[in-house]
Parts: structure tokens; C-alpha cells; sequence
């Protein structure tokens, strides 16, 4: 292969993820105008239509997507040999770009990747905060937190907290107001504020635990929201209780803002894990934060 065959073919790799010669142009690090003018010589000497222009975007044609499924593959494994080649440097250096919830990222990844960084200059970390289940392959991760409810099973996934369990609270104001419930059939007459999933688009039903059996409950009140900090604020506030990971509210219960109930029906789970595909080398810089964000309670 010639070399400036493998620079046009990373060339239309990067137009076809990004969907734009914009952006490809700006991760290339070249101009819209070179950029076309690689791609239509890629197309001429190919003499196949790669990519579908329109005003508002770029799709790949059949042909395109066909060796979009060859090189992204054969690319991936280029960019972990190359990788790997920083084993022969002294201090682990590079980026590493890790997708997570905003619960997660604030809760278990910064506080144990800030203490890291400080010792390592060399070390770049982007987080990513993200309530979707993103695809780490295609959006070019490097790895991915979730609960390990939801991990793909041809991923390598890391244990990075400890177990959770999800927790039922109000604020006193509203318990004093309304009464405790005493089991999850309760909360039929009771405020409770709901969580619009943003993956789903549905509303999150509560999970508990009662005579060995899993039930979900459907609750009701004022409220609604997909962002779990309005959520909070709302509760503190006394519109209605909520219910969400414990690690989440353990500050709000701990200074008295929150009260906990219905804690027998709630069951622990598997927490938070690092999941990264499977044929992934690990380069240094990386097999650095695996080993920082590790459980090992």
C-alpha cells in the first residue's frame, strides 16, 4: 500500500464517523477544501462513490459503509500498537477519554483520578458525562462506566465502587406533612417526584424487594425531570420524595436534609465498573487509571 493510500483511507475514516467535513476536517487538523479534494481523489482512484453530500450532512454509500466496517477495525488496531510503543517511555503519557454517567464521573472517577493526575503531568484525561448508553467503539472511547446491569458481554469490565443500593428519601419538612410510608404499597399516596429516563425516554419505575420477589412501583406527583440534581433540589425542598443510588444522596442524609425510609425493601446491587472492549492493548497511561479506579473494598 502506498503511503498516501492509508492517509486518504484515515482521511474518509474520519469524514465518515464525524458526519461532516467540519468536524473531520478540525480532528484532522486541515482544511474542508484538502479534505474534499483527498476524498474525491480516494473516490476516483477507487472509482466508487464513497460518501453522499447533502446541505446538512454526510452519509457513507453502501460501498462506503462496507469499507468504513473494514478500516474502522484495522485503524482501532494501529492506534493500540502504536499505543503500546509508549511502554518504552519511562512515565506513562497520552489521552484517555472515558464516557460515564454525571453521577458516576463526580462520584467515583474524580475523585480518584485527580490525586493520579497531580503525580502524572503527562497524563491527559477527558471525561465525557453522559446519561446515554454510549457506544465506546464507535464514539471512539477509550472506556466506558456503567452499572454492571447494563455492561455488553464482550467487554472486559473493572469493578470500581463498592455494592449500592437504591434509597427512598424526603425531606423531614414532607414527612412531617404527609406521614411515613411504611411499604412500597404506600407510596400510591404519596408525592413522589419521577426521573424521565433519558435513554428510554420512559419514566423510571421504583425498584424494591418484598417476600423474595422484585416489584416495581409506579409513582405520581408534580413533578418530573431527567436531571437527577433538579431532582434533589426539589426533595430538599419538600415538593415530594424520590428515590435514587444511595451514594447519590449520602451527604443530604448525613447533614439531615434528607430522610431515609423503606430501607428493608431495598436491595443491594453490583456498583459502578470500568468496561473497555476486550482486544483492547492496554497502553500504560491507561493500565495507569484501570489500576487507580480499581475496587478493592
Amino acid at each position: 500500500m502506498r503511503r498516501e493510500d492509508l492517509t486518504d483511507l484515515g482521511a474518509f475514516l474520519a469524514v465518515a464517523e464525524e458526519r461532516s467535513f467540519t468536524r473531520a476536517a478540525a480532528r484532522l487538523g486541515t482544511s474542508q477544501s484538502a479534505l474534499s479534494h483527498t476524498i474525491r481523489r480516494l473516490e476516483t482512484r477507487l472509482d466508487v462513490r464513497l460518501l453522499m453530500r447533502t446541505t446538512r450532512n454526510v452519509m457513507p454509500t453502501e460501498a462506503g459503509e462496507r469499507l468504513l466496517r473494514t478500516l474502522r477495525p484495522a485503524f482501532d488496531d494501529i492506534d493500540a500498537e502504536l499505543a503500546a510503543l509508549a511502554e518504552l517511555r519511562k512515565k506513562p503519557a497520552g489521552r484517555v477519554r472515558i464516557t460515564a454517567s454525571p453521577d458516576a464521573a463526580n462520584l467515583v472517577l474524580w475523585p480518584a483520578l485527580a490525586p493520579l493526575l497531580r503525580d502524572h503531568p503527562d497524563l491527559h484525561v477527558e471525561i465525557s458525562a453522559d446519561s446515554s448508553l454510549t457506544d465506546i467503539v464507535a464514539e471512539r472511547f477509550d472506556a466506558g462506566v456503567r452499572l454492571s446491569e447494563k455492561l455488553a458481554k464482550d467487554m472486559i469490565a473493572v469493578r470500581i465502587s463498592p455494592d449500592l443500593s437504591m434509597a427512598t428519601v424526603g425531606s423531614p419538612d414532607y414527612f412531617a406533612r404527609r406521614g411515613v410510608p411504611q411499604t412500597p404499597q404506600d407510596l400510591a399516596g404519596h408525592d413522589c417526584i419521577n426521573l424521565r429516563l433519558k435513554t428510554l425516554g420512559g419514566l423510571y419505575a421504583w425498584e424494591y424487594e418484598q417476600d423474595g420477589h422484585e416489584i416495581r412501583v409506579r409513582v405520581e406527583g408534580q413533578l418530573t425531570f431527567n436531571e437527577v440534581p433538579m431532582i434533589l433540589s426539589a426533595a430538599r425542598a419538600g415538593f415530594g420524595m424520590t428515590h435514587l443510588p444511595d451514594n447519590i444522596v449520602a451527604e443530604d442524609l448525613k447533614a439531615g436534609r434528607l430522610v431515609r425510609v423503606l430501607e428493608p425493601y431495598c436491595r443491594p446491587f453490583s456498583g459502578y465498573h470500568l468496561y473497555y472492549p476486550s482486544r483492547r492493548q492496554l497502553s500504560p497511561a491507561f493500565a495507569l487509571i484501570v489500576e487507580a479506579l480499581r475496587y478493592r473494598g
